[in-house]
């Protein structure tokens, strides 16, 4: 499979992730097309495009002062990423030439989908001799299904892997 190929599949899945109302039907190419598009030239986005940056909760950059943080008008919640600038931080990373960074904030992009506590479980079960082979493929599907977090899927998968060639699974020890 070509890299085209991949992060056109890639994009489906985190349009799909973003929109769960769209998620049973393909993604068309004009809705994929219309997702912002940047490049190296847009570095560093709070100063070329501070427009793009929104937060989770909708907040913009200029909404994000001590002010607002000290009465109460920004919350933890409203500081969160969205998986939409973490897109445009890989589509620069990739333009670059820092294809391993873009995957990164991809992976990262999805894993906005899948709640905290979830990760840390996760993180902890990836940990050498804390998880047996079959409960890291539940994991991966449990990422691909529920989540549609296909990178972070294929990436638990692969740890499987490893894990049974180097015995670092539970009961391997």
């Amino acid at each position: 499979m070509n890299a085209d190929a991949i992060e056109t599949m890639v994009r489906d899945v985190l349009a799909r992730m973003n929109n769960p109302d769209a998620a049973a039907a393909p993604v068309s190419a004009p809705a994929a097309a219309n997702r912002i598009k940047a490049g190296v030239a847009d570095y560093p986005l709070t100063n070329k495009h501070p427009e793009w940056v929104k937060t989770a909760t909708g907040k913009t950059l200029d909404d994000l002062t001590l002010a607002n943080v000290l009465n109460g008008r920004v919350t933890a919640q409203d500081v969160r990423i969205t998986p939409e600038i973490l897109r445009i931080q890989a589509d620069i990373a990739r333009a670059a030439g820092r294809d391993l960074l873009a995957m990164n904030f991809e992976r990262a992009a999805e894993l906005t989908a899948v709640p905290d506590e979830r990760v840390l479980e996760i993180y902890n079960a990836l940990r050498p001799f804390r998880s047996s082979k079959d409960d890291l493929l539940a994991i991966a599907e449990e990422l691909q299904t529920r989540y549609q977090a296909t990178i972070c899927a294929g990436f638990v998968r692969e740890a499987a892997g490893y894990y049974v060639q180097r015995k670092k699974l539970k009961g391997d020890d």
